[in-house]
């Protein structure tokens, strides 16, 4: 199983990502990790990288890309993975083809998870974290019992300063214009799945599965 995983901010891909890793015993490769996991061990691409971020630079793709043909280069990858926050971009997702390649390898689906702008911004201006606990609580759906306290341990439930709307929306705006055209390549390549993330986990989750299983079919 080789796929890339598609989903906004707030889609809940994270959590159907980890479910997918339980399940198959695959391997998900995020970009965010690789780039953190290669500075903090000092490696080349770590310190070039590090040296970009230093000066307020964006990581070059090529670094990126770098990062992502050693770890798939690694033993553990060989039953599977999902690609997480890559590509994200045209540009990217040709290259990612081109390394696939490289490798003898091919990107067998890409997973969008489907949720309207407007629930995206619901679910994230409305996200609460216990300052003491870490639980997160959800003011429109999934609030704590009594309001800004948190059910776990009675701590305070604060919210981050980035997850107000004017930032959570324009952060969902240039998701979606980066997103579309990307949507679009693996349309035409036929390869992309969508799934609808507006309902209960569980019922989600049996999409992937029955999405997967005709894919190996």
């Amino acid at each position: 199983m080789r796929i890339v995983l598609l989903g906004a901010p707030g889609s809940g891909k994270g959590t159907q990502a980890k479910k997918l890793v339980d399940h198959y015993g695959v391997i998900q490769i995020s970009t965010g990790d690789l780039l953190r996991a290669a500075v903090a061990a000092g490696t080349p691409l770590g310190v070039a990288a590090k040296a970009a971020m230093d000066n307020g630079q964006l990581v070059s793709d090529d670094i990126v890309l770098g990062m992502i043909k050693e770890r798939l280069n690694q033993a553990d990858t060989q039953r599977g993975y999902i690609l997480d926050g890559f590509p994200r971009n045209l540009a990217q997702a040709a290259a990612l083809d081109e390394l696939l390649g490289e490798l003898n390898q091919t990107l067998e689906a890409a997973i969008l998870l489907d949720v309207p702008f407007a629930d995206l911004l619901r679910r994230l201006t409305g996200r609460q974290t216990c300052a003491s606990c870490g639980a997160v609580f959800n003011r429109y759906t999934h609030p704590s019992k009594e309001p800004n306290v948190c059910d776990a341990c009675g701590g305070p439930l604060i919210q981050r300063d980035d997850d107000n709307e004017a930032t959570v929306s324009k952060r969902l705006t240039v998701f979606e214009q980066q997103t579309e055209p990307l949507i679009a390549f693996y349309e035409q390549q036929g390869k992309l799945h969508r799934i609808d993330g507006t309902r209960p986990i569980d019922t989600i989750t049996d999409d992937f599965h029955d999405v997967i299983e005709r894919m190996q079919s």
